[in-house]
């Protein structure tokens, strides 16, 4: 296992933050295209793997096709498209071993706090054992954030009255108990989202019934879980070959279908409504449990598997309550119409808390950094805060597909800096610079933040641009020198210059 000796001999080129899929992902950008680079990654964890490793409820998948989700350098060969945790998790590992990230990756340590020294021209991080709750400092050129944007630590549980009466267990799917027994017992899941439409199949057939309660609907479309066509050209034309077509495929199949709704939201709802229907009993209430509020793509729509909410469903081993909770009971939950919902187990599938940055301080020459008084730039860096990349991946499409174009662009400006002889880099807003919500979302989590999130402007390159085709113009072949960042060359003391 590495060492901390890796994080403690110098200066690190660039410290990475998280063993994730976004930290795996630099890492092997690093290696490529700066193998002279000292770089390590940090995790706060046991193990790599992020979220694939974090959550262990009951069927646990991705929500985006694998073909885009996975790697553009490493082709993704299994035949599912949607893909259970345990493939995503032995891809990563699989990532892992390739570029010998096992040399650099330090585990149960975590950055609490960072400091920029204008002075020195590095990062002096404060970095915790969790295994030992001790901490030491660090420095680092350039840090690398691929934390994600939530709280691992507690998912977000809103509070429900009179659930201290209930004698029942209540579980966050944040927080599996390993020996949760299910078997034959009457579950309830609170939530419409990913995670309870994840739940309710993958449950339903063990226990005696479930139930999903949701307060609005969200719109549910069902996708294969193999997906024939690039299986097909895997096989024909050869897993590099196969997977970069099925890629690009999935791309601009994911590119339609968003700008479809958007544009025209009413036949699309009508599109999604039909589906629905075919695949549910014939006295099903559509009306009731499958009609939002809100037009397709406002919030994220939510991918089943061959179906197989609505096959539950038929088969009536799961149920949909649409309705507003008015107080937990002892054997249950009451509804605000008078339904009564029995219950031995009630999960709340209701959220997650954002976080960015693992919830680390950060400051510049002391001065701790108001995160919404700073904009993005290109959705890479933080207006005012020097030689720090952050990576945030797409909300309408898979997370994956910007963190790739996110690398590059870090790794072309580390070149240019190189060449240049420059030692930092920040990116400079106009103080009247127009801006809006960083994540221009409207999921509950997103919502909850706005007031403490950082900013984006309203024109590039100050824009979190949602589309491949965007990013490929602003970070894969954008400018590395413009008006907005201000590169420097400052001397530095000899004991931390570069070896």
């Amino acid at each position: 296992m590495t060492t901390d000796a890796i994080l403690t001999d110098g200066p690190l080129d660039v410290l990475v933050l998280g063993a994730g899929i976004s930290g795996i992902g630099a890492g092997h950008y690093l290696r490529t295209e700066h193998p002279s680079k000292n770089f390590a990654i940090i995790e706060s964890r046991d193990v790599a793997g992020g979220t694939w490793n974090l959550f262990k409820y009951p069927g646990i998948r991705s929500d985006s096709d694998l073909n885009t989700f996975g790697y553009e350098f490493k082709p993704w060969r299994d035949p599912q498209a949607i893909a259970d945790a345990p493939r995503i998790l032995d891809y990563l590992h699989e990532a892992i071993t390739e570029d010998r990230l096992d040399e650099v990756i330090v585990y149960n340590r975590r950055a609490t706090s960072v400091d920029w020294s204008e002075a020195e021209q590095v990062w002096n991080v404060t970095v915790h054992r969790n295994d030992t709750d001790d901490d030491f400092v660090i420095q680092a050129r350039w840090l690398f954030s691929g934390t994600g944007y939530y709280n691992y630590a507690e998912g977000f549980t809103p509070e429900f009255p009179g659930i201290e009466k209930f004698a029942g267990q209540v579980v966050h799917p944040q927080h599996w108990p390993e020996d949760l027994d299910y078997a034959g017992k009457k579950v309830v899941v609170i939530g419409s989202g990913a995670t309870a439409v994840t739940l309710v199949p993958s449950m339903a057939g063990e226990t005696e019934h479930i139930t999903m309660l949701q307060r609005t609907p969200t719109y549910v479309i069902p996708l294969p879980r193999e997906d024939a066509i690039s299986n097909f050209m895997k096989k024909v034309l050869g897993a590099d070959r196969g997977y970069a077509l099925s890629r690009q495929k999935n791309i601009l199949q994911q590119k339609i279908v968003f700008n479809l709704c958007q544009r025209y939201p009413k036949p699309a709802r009508t599109i999604i409504r039909a589906t629905n229907t075919a695949l549910l009993p014939k006295d099903f209430d559509v009306d009731t449990h499958f009609n939002p509020p809100y037009n397709p793509w406002d919030q994220r729509l939510c991918v089943v598997p061959d179906g197989d909410l609505f096959k539950a469903i038929s088969k009536g081993t799961a149920s949909i309550e649409t309705g507003r909770i008015k107080t937990f009971t002892e054997n249950g939950i009451l509804l605000e119409d008078g339904t009564e919902l029995d219950a031995d187990i009630v999960v709340t599938a209701t959220g997650l808390n954002l976080q960015l940055f693992g919830g680390m301080e950060i400051k510049v020459d002391g001065e701790t950094v108001d995160l919404s008084d700073t904009v993005a730039y290109r959705g890479m860096m933080l207006s005012g805060v020097p030689n720090f990349a952050m990576a945030i991946g797409y909300t309408n499409s898979s997370w994956t597909l910007k963190i790739g174009l996110l690398c590059e662009y870090f790794c072309r400006m580390l070149t240019y800096m190189d060449a240049s002889e420059y030692t930092s880099v920040r990116a400079v807003a106009d103080k009247n610079m127009d801006t809006r919500p960083l994540l221009d979302f409207g999921a509950g989590y997103v919502q909850r933040a706005l007031n403490w999130l950082p900013k984006q402007g309203t024109e590039a390159p100050w824009t979190m641009t949602m589309a491949v085709s965007a990013d490929v113009k602003q970070l894969r072949k954008g400018d590395i020198v413009d008006d907005y960042l201000d590169y420097r060359r400052v001397s530095v003391p000899a004991e931390t210059a570069a070896v």
